[in-house]
């Protein structure tokens, strides 16, 4: 796939690279940054939204952090008096490519969907055969649009949706029939 101008481009070996290449490669942690998309969340809410241990999700908020993924937003004061930090997402896992890691993804999309009513989740399958040009062209508008959605400012009264391609070879194509 070409590298787009707007991705950040890996080098092998390279320490940073490989951390944040590691941070991504967790459903929990793809989850949490879709979470803390629009929304700043403390790591007891995450945690709480998630089902999780909250000493392991300060282990994953962590990561993200350390990683670049999350910042951390000014302390405030929660509930029960407790100084508790609030993080949000920082948008760099647009950004991020995924070489062998779209499975990850998959995983994510299906745990996304848990619960989510029938009538609620619009899918669409299809098949194209397309030549290279073409293909790429198809990408490219793609791209272009999910990036158009993603720059313009969130729409206040709006509610948060999520959307999720792919783009695959297709191993089982039709073809002539064996008699």
């Amino acid at each position: 796939m070409e590298q787009r101008s707007d991705r950040l481009e890996l080098t092998p070996g390279d320490p940073e690279a490989e951390a944040r290449l590691r941070a991504i490669s967790s459903p929990l942690r793809l989850r949490v940054l879709r979470l803390c998309a629009f929304e700043s969340r403390t790591n007891k809410e995450l945690a709480e939204l998630l089902g999780v241990n909250p000493g392991t999700m300060l282990h994953h908020v962590r990561t993200l952090v350390q990683t670049g993924f999350l910042a951390a937003e000014p302390a405030r004061t929660g509930a029960q008096g407790a100084r508790e930090v609030p993080y949000k997402a920082t948008g760099l896992s647009w950004r991020m490519p995924m070489p062998d890691r779209s499975r990850v993804l998959v995983e994510v999309f299906l745990q996304q969907i848990e619960g989510v009513e029938p009538n609620d989740l619009d899918t669409s399958w299809l098949g194209l055969k397309l030549n290279e040009e073409h293909k790429e062209e198809f990408r490219r508008r793609l791209y272009d649009l999910l990036v158009e959605f993603k720059e313009r400012v969130s729409d206040p009264d709006g509610e948060t949706y999520s959307v999720f391609t792919a783009f695959h070879p297709d191993l089982n194509p039709p073809g002539p029939r064996a008699d």
